[in-house]
């Protein structure tokens, strides 16, 4: 009886789908043993043993408590967020803009209090927020109509075109969450398809312009306003397009990022070396953040690798199950985006440290180190579980009503 009444306790602790919330605990878990063994390098630089993991736990710990406090808040009121959600994040996107600070010759962070954070982090997940709304209230028997697609074309421009100036990839990986939204809200294919072509033109024009070419020309150009990084995305395509066959030909020097997260993956294996035995951590920089699946690979091999993968997998299959029990359709579509933000970049930035996509600077949801896009992950996370409350409540009710 008192197992029991402990369940019961549990299950109103923690209410919405278990699943995800078995995925969050799995990837903490991860999280916490990768950034610990990753981190060597900046333990013997600060000269503290434990306070860069002790650090990322608070984070983690932070974002498991936000989590817990959004699942509690019925689904209905997100939509506050379309009227709030774009008008704060241009405000803060033009703030990071104007600030003078800079990371990496980047103005992408805000300091507020001494806590550091990306507007772009709350930009995309207020945009999809705001395109899942459109979606489902501008709609008709055929699916969401001309206006919709206009309205949701519209405000992605405005809010990726500024992102795009600091950080083309999360400009680019946003967008095409927008456009997986699109193509299941059901936009007029006639449009639909016809921006699909412009965009594919424009990204042919652009990834020939940076492969091809010359130096000197690209230097010049980035002298020009908001093309500043210009050279930067130019070299990270070619680094990833001109790679010598012959492995004795890299040089460890000149792409370090690259090089080292292939060895750790070439020297990993079926199980890895264990957890903590890294020999690549100490050579590979960001090996915490940009390229923590390299290290997981190289310590949990190849059965880690595909582990890690299938949550994110399970993650979005277990969201299109809950959305699809939602009666409205507005909170159906954010489930599908907010799950479609997170597996999205997860996917380029394992496909990155594989050496599949070129470096984008894309940290692994939920298990890369830094304190903002945990716990703007870990919100995505409460609201899809709230949504999944509100789901599983339909769902009794339909059962019983049967």
């Amino acid at each position: 009886m008192t197992i029991r009444n402990k369940t019961i306790h549990l299950d109103r602790l923690f209410e919405g789908d278990k699943v995800l919330w078995m995925i969050l605990f799995f990837l903490c878990i991860i999280s916490i043993l990768e950034v610990y063994s990753a981190s060597s390098n900046m333990t013997f630089e600060q000269g503290a043993y434990w306070s860069p993991v002790l650090k990322h736990g608070l984070y983690l710990g932070m974002g498991v408590g936000i989590t817990w406090v959004i699942h509690r808040i019925p689904c209905r009121f997100f939509g506050w967020i379309v009227i709030v959600g774009p008008i704060l994040s241009i405000l803060l996107l033009a703030a990071a803009m104007l600030s003078s600070g800079s990371l990496n010759d980047t103005n992408r962070w805000l300091s507020v209090g001494g806590f550091s954070f990306q507007p772009s982090e709350i930009a995309k997940g207020s945009l999809v927020v705001v395109v899942a709304w459109l979606l489902g209230v501008m709609r008709n028997e055929k699916g969401a109509t001309v206006s919709a697609f206009k309205w949701i074309l519209g405000i992605t421009v405005v809010i990726c075109g500024m992102i795009v100036k600091e950080n083309l990839s999360t400009a680019m990986f946003t967008f095409a969450v927008v456009l997986m939204l699109m193509f299941v809200g059901d936009v007029p294919w006639k449009q639909f398809s016809a921006l699909i072509g412009l965009l594919v033109i424009a990204g042919a024009i652009g990834y020939s312009t940076l492969a091809f070419t010359p130096e000197p020309t690209l230097q010049k150009v980035s002298e020009l306003p908001g093309l500043k990084r210009l050279p930067t995305w130019a070299h990270r395509v070619r680094n990833h397009t001109e790679m010598p066959e012959d492995p004795l030909q890299f040089d460890l020097n000149t792409n370090p990022q690259i090089t080292q997260a292939h060895i750790a993956v070439a020297t990993s294996g079926i199980i890895g070396c264990g957890p903590g035995n890294s020999k690549v951590r100490d050579f590979l920089p960001q090996a915490y953040s940009d390229f923590i699946f390299a290290i997981i690979i190289e310590e949990l091999g190849l059965i880690g690798g595909v582990f890690v993968l299938l949550l994110y997998i399970a993650l979005l299959y277990r969201a299109a199950r809950i959305a699809s029990r939602c009666e409205k359709n507005f909170p159906a579509f954010l489930m599908l985006g907010l799950a479609l933000l997170i597996v999205t970049q997860a996917l380029i930035n394992m496909m990155v440290a594989v050496g599949l996509f070129p470096v984008t600077g894309q940290p692994l949801p939920l298990v890369s180190r830094g304190g903002s896009s945990i716990m703007v992950n870990c919100a995505y996370i409460g609201m899809m579980l709230s949504i999944s409350r509100s789901a599983r409540q339909n769902g009794e009710l339909s059962t019983s009503a049967l």
